[in-house]
């Protein structure tokens, strides 16, 4: 069955997107959730102009995007935690505190688009992440764990 995506969907595609899933998965979730619709000729015609109608405001959306990407190339972002003697942390620093330090730094971006890469940060030191300002764009942000 195919569908068109009313908004993204991670590990599927993005809006507007024409995708291919199984019947259940499409009738039982994706429609009823309004997450998409059949992709029927007449909705495929729509889509195709509502795709027309937003480019401009997409290519502004990427260049932005693409600009932001090489500021996060050259800052490394301090993130505060409480830490032992020893350099342990108590607990463990997760994309909320990340998304935090960067919105302090002047760059906004949401904790959903954020990605660790280590399973759980539980020591002092300098990490990295990668953050998705884009469909296919990302940039990988540096940060630095310090003792508060």
């Amino acid at each position: 069955m195919e569908v068109i995506l009313k908004q993204d969907l991670k590990g599927l595609g993005y809006k507007n997107d024409i995708v291919k899933v199984k019947n259940g998965y499409g009738r039982n979730f994706l429609i009823p959730q309004r997450i998409a619709v059949l992709a029927t000729d007449s909705n495929k015609k729509m889509q195709a102009e509502e795709i027309k109608q937003s480019s401009f405001k997409e290519e502004k959306l990427r260049n932005e995007a693409t600009a932001m990407a090489a500021k996060f190339a050259d800052v490394t972002v301090k993130v505060g935690a409480k830490a032992g003697e020893s350099g342990k942390i108590f607990g463990s620093v997760t994309n909320i505190q990340l998304a935090e330090a960067l919105k302090k730094a002047g760059y906004d971006v949401e904790r959903k688009n954020i990605e660790m890469n280590e399973e759980a940060i539980k020591s002092l030191g300098t990490y990295s992440a990668k953050v998705r300002l884009f469909k296919e764009i990302s940039a990988t942000v540096n940060f630095e764990v310090i003792a508060e």
